[in-house]
């Protein structure tokens, strides 16, 4: 385990410095100019410059990444182009918001993606099983803007049970948590439902049947545990994947996270803003597999053998 934390521990720092040097070099190549941006249209070409000098643009690329680098090793994410405040206490400011919609996207997307891949694999082949598969195949096709609107329309307008945006209260959470896990949960059911039937033929499956234990108890006590590792894995990816992914639906929802905070700040090319995001993104992605890894061998002893 000591081990496995120290590899982690460096690769995640080149995977950081991979994600920055590659999302910095993306942002420089860009045809807006951030100064521009920040003085207006009416500006005139001396306060242009004055701006991008102050900024530091005005040095070459390699200048500005070491000194990126040099304030990111220091703990220092930089400064807003546009809101001047510090990237760290903008992030931090909206990441609890983006935490709670983070796990309750989660939290929607495994139990329903669970329960209708179970079904489908215990119901193999009849049309329980093709329902639950042409179901699973319109959530992973819908594109999140039109789950959202759907949702809102018909649950917030039509029947009033919802706020239609906001934060605060478990009710305006409920919306948006659902349209993250109606994508998820596709995935999961199909992963699921190919993870259960390659379980359910086992040897030792055959023989819980012959000795007259429940059907229950077999596919949740002994099937479903073992079908669950690359759910766990999946995890692990979503939590990043919800960090940065959740762009449509804070904008839609109105969900003040940090995805709503990237959305604004590409807006107004703050470029600052959106390296900070996307570094924060990357370390959530790393960390989540590094806890997918470290959950895996609790659940299935054979991983621990190897």
């Amino acid at each position: 385990m000591i081990f496995l934390m120290m590899r982690r521990l460096v690769q995640t720092a080149l995977i950081l410095f991979g994600v920055a040097a590659i999302t910095f070099l993306l942002l420089y190549a860009l045809p807006a100019d951030p100064a521009r941006m920040i003085a207006g249209r009416s500006a005139t070409a001396q306060t242009v410059a004055n701006i991008r000098h102050e900024l530091g643009l005005d040095q070459p690329l390699l200048a500005q990444f070491w000194t990126y680098l040099k304030g990111l090793a220091e703990g220092n994410l930089g400064r807003s182009y546009a809101q001047k405040t510090d990237v760290g206490a903008l992030i931090a400011a909206r990441l609890p918001a983006t935490l709670i919609l983070m796990a309750a996207g989660i939290f929607v997307e495994v139990v329903l993606g669970l329960l209708l891949g179970v079904i489908a694999a215990v119901r193999r082949g009849g049309p329980v099983d093709r329902f639950v598969m042409m179901a699973s195949f319109v959530g992973v096709s819908a594109p999140q803007f039109v789950a959202a609107l759907l949702l809102l329309y018909v649950f917030a307008v039509t029947l009033a049970w919802f706020p239609m945006s906001g934060f605060g209260t478990f009710a305006h959470v409920i919306l948006p948590a659902t349209t993250l896990g109606i994508l998820g949960a596709g995935w999961y059911a199909r992963m699921v439902r190919s993870a259960m039937i390659d379980v359910l033929n086992q040897d030792y499956v055959r023989t819980a049947r012959a000795k007259g234990l429940s059907s229950a108890r077999i596919i949740f006590r002994h099937a479903l545990p073992n079908a669950l590792l690359p759910v766990i894995a999946m995890i692990g990816i979503d939590i990043g994947q919800f960090m940065s992914g959740v762009v449509v639906v804070e904008a839609v929802y109105g969900w003040p996270g940090i995805g709503q905070l990237a959305w604004q700040a590409i807006q107004q090319v703050d470029i600052p803003i959106i390296m900070g995001v996307t570094l924060v993104s990357a370390l959530a992605i790393v960390l989540g597999n590094l806890v997918a890894d470290v959950i895996a061998p609790l659940i299935d002893p054979r991983i621990r053998a190897r």
